[in-house]
């Protein structure tokens, strides 16, 4: 059992030319739960993000997208938590993940960056204690060309397989608000494997 979760950010890159980047899956969650839940984002400066309040299966939750670029994710993040004076433990971090092939998504709480360096830069400035929403992007099969996959479109499947995975992922959004993790993975991990 695991804190209920009330900020839930998703990460990616500010500009515009990577908006459909596969490195933009997480603004890509967090602009599908907006989206379902009517809600808008607007441009916080003490934070540098941009925040979206809203009332997700009755409980209030903050949706954050950082503007610091990928690699410095963890000050804005830190800057949120801090103001509303929640845990790292009540911290949703969604993101792209090479280690997961598309159509995969996972969830878990604690454990290293994986070399991710958004993930790198939250753990530094918040601890390791949050949980990911590891959504797949798959890997391009050589260490040098993983920059080069993630910071272009993806192929329609992937897309497609990266666009399921969200809806599903929200599909377990009031497990994970009620702080029932393990329900969470259960129901998001078997949904995948079935």
């Amino acid at each position: 059992m695991s804190n209920s979760i009330r900020i839930i950010a998703g990460l990616g890159n500010p500009d515009d030319k990577y908006e459909r980047t596969l490195h933009n899956a997480g603004f890509w969650f967090v602009d599908a739960l907006a989206k379902k839940c009517g809600g808008s984002f607007r441009y916080e400066k003490k934070f540098d993000a941009d925040c979206c309040k809203v009332n997700l299966h009755s409980e209030d939750v903050w949706l954050v997208k950082p503007q610091s670029y990928m690699n410095l994710s963890g000050g804005p993040i830190r800057r949120v938590l801090e103001y509303y004076r929640l845990t790292v433990t009540e911290l949703l971090v969604a993101h792209d993940e090479i280690d997961l092939p598309p159509g995969t998504t996972r969830l878990k709480q604690g454990g290293g960056h994986g070399g991710h360096n958004g993930l790198r830069d939250i753990i530094q400035h918040c601890s390791a204690e949050f949980v990911r929403l590891r959504l797949g992007v798959g890997h391009p099969g050589q260490k040098n060309k993983v920059t080069g996959h993630v910071l272009k479109r993806g192929s329609a499947d992937i897309e497609q397989a990266v666009e399921r995975n969200i809806s599903e992922a929200i599909d377990v959004m009031p497990l994970l608000l009620d702080g029932d993790l393990g329900a969470a993975q259960k129901t998001l991990h078997t949904k995948e494997s079935g």
